[in-house]
């Protein structure tokens, strides 16, 4: 990374083990794409007059500068479900990055086409409550899905049998759909 990594804590204590975890998230960023120019994690607690403990509700927000763009994500939780664990809540945030910065990634290698139709799927299996799903596609395949690959805050509208288009990439247990959009819910 050009610059040094910032990470903020709003309303919250500096935690050695969360700020661990974002270093190692951000590496990995960098490991993928290693021309970031900067990278801001803020992680926000709920102030001081709102709930704290049990039923506190963070907000985690990445800024990633890259050459000619700033990619950003934010994790808001009225968005996002309760983001009771801040650890969860940083990892979703940088999944839904690295998902952003591969698009950009594509972007620049010229590969993404224009106009192009994104194949169709029907979600098969749904786990809400741990965040992910699985797709089939009209030829049979199931393919892995993640909640922060669901564009358009959308994983809470789906259900088994809806629609999607979808872009398929190599996971690492399988393919998996990122950028997955919901077409019409049954």
């Amino acid at each position: 990374m050009q610059a040094a990594l910032q990470i903020s804590h709003l309303h919250t204590a500096t935690s050695e083990s969360l700020d661990a975890l974002i270093r190692g998230k951000a590496a990995e960023l960098e490991q993928f794409y290693p021309r970031i120019t900067s990278c801001h994690v803020r992680i926000e607690a709920p102030s001081h007059h709102h709930r704290r403990g049990k039923g506190a509700h963070f907000r985690v927000r990445i800024e990633l500068s890259v050459p000619g763009k700033t990619l950003v994500v934010s994790r808001d939780p009225p968005q996002h479900g309760t983001n009771e664990d801040v650890y969860l809540a940083t990892t979703e945030a940088f999944h839904e990055m690295r998902r952003q910065l591969q698009d950009f990634a594509r972007e620049q290698r010229g590969e993404v086409k224009t106009g192009a139709r994104l194949p169709r799927a029907r979600v098969a299996r749904l786990h809400p409550e741990e965040g992910f799903g699985f797709l089939e596609t009209p030829d049979g395949r199931e393919i892995y899905f993640h909640r922060a690959s669901v564009l358009e805050h959308g994983f809470e509208r789906l259900s088994i049998g809806s629609e999607v288009r979808f872009s398929e990439e190599a996971g690492e247990k399988g393919p998996q759909a990122s950028s997955v959009h919901l077409v019409a819910a049954v």
